[in-house]
């Protein structure tokens, strides 16, 4: 299997690592010409990298061609470029829906939409697609944990909550700079809250299956440290501005 990638930014950096680490099978990686400098250091880090001429090219040597791309440049350049009913495309992009794709792509090839994040470079994280396809689902299962999604509409809305995730490393940063003001070394600082959060949100996952109220009620003791932050959060509107962020995010979505 060949695999191609139109667009060489983070997501399809972590993409290109966890396959690599993963059991994958494939003859080649093709890269799209256009980030050179990032396509040269992954093709000097990993075997069987190749870097296209054009991204015509990518899709004329892939079986499965992964569109990593802005919305503004997918708008651009997919309706221009040549497909093929036996090829299996998978979008990255965000607000690009299956029915724009395709009337650009023209030809009745398999279109799936996907959302991985970072992590998967740890073969880690949740990997929505929708909609539903076997090949797909088995492919991504191998880099984490695929979520099928049968209707789009509702992938908006898993869509919308991957826009925090900028947010919640922001959340550390600004806890380990108050940690480093204080006098903790940064290394130090960073490798604390770092290791808290995967500790909390391990526990999560094991617990998912529960309402996650009842996490928030049992790391609390009353008139202990952790009731004071949640009431103090609570009081300044914290939560009530993430649900309106993500209202936000997903009304663009929607547009």
């Amino acid at each position: 299997m060949r695999l191609g990638f139109i667009g060489i930014g983070k997501i399809t950096s972590s993409v290109i690592e966890g396959i690599n680490k993963s059991n994958i099978k494939f003859s080649k990686i093709i890269l799209s010409p256009r980030n050179r400098r990032k396509s040269n250091f992954i093709k000097k880090k990993y075997k069987k990298i190749l870097i296209a001429k054009s991204n015509q090219n990518v899709i004329d040597k892939s079986d499965w061609i992964f569109l990593a791309i802005t919305p503004e440049v997918g708008k651009k350049i997919i309706k221009d470029l040549k497909f093929h009913s036996n090829h299996t495309i998978i979008s990255f992009i965000s607000t690009i829906t299956l029915s724009d794709l395709k009337k650009a792509i023209k030809v009745k090839a398999k279109i799936v939409r996907a959302i991985p994040l970072p992590p998967i470079s740890l073969k880690k994280g949740p990997v929505p697609i929708c909609p539903s396809n076997q090949k797909v689902k088995a492919f991504f299962n191998q880099l984490g944990n695929t979520v099928e999604i049968k209707d789009e509409k509702s992938s908006i809305n898993f869509w919308s909550t991957s826009g925090m995730m900028a947010s919640f490393y922001e959340l550390l940063r600004v806890m380990s700079h108050w940690l480093v003001k204080r006098g903790v070394k940064r290394d130090q600082a960073q490798k604390y809250v770092t290791s808290l959060f995967l500790a909390l949100s391990e526990d999560a996952v094991i617990n998912s299956n529960k309402d996650l109220k009842l996490l928030v009620k049992e790391s609390q003791t009353p008139k202990g440290l952790n009731e004071q932050g949640l009431k103090e959060l609570s009081k300044a509107n914290f939560f009530k501005s993430l649900e309106k962020t993500l209202n936000n995010i997903y009304r663009r979505l929607n547009k």
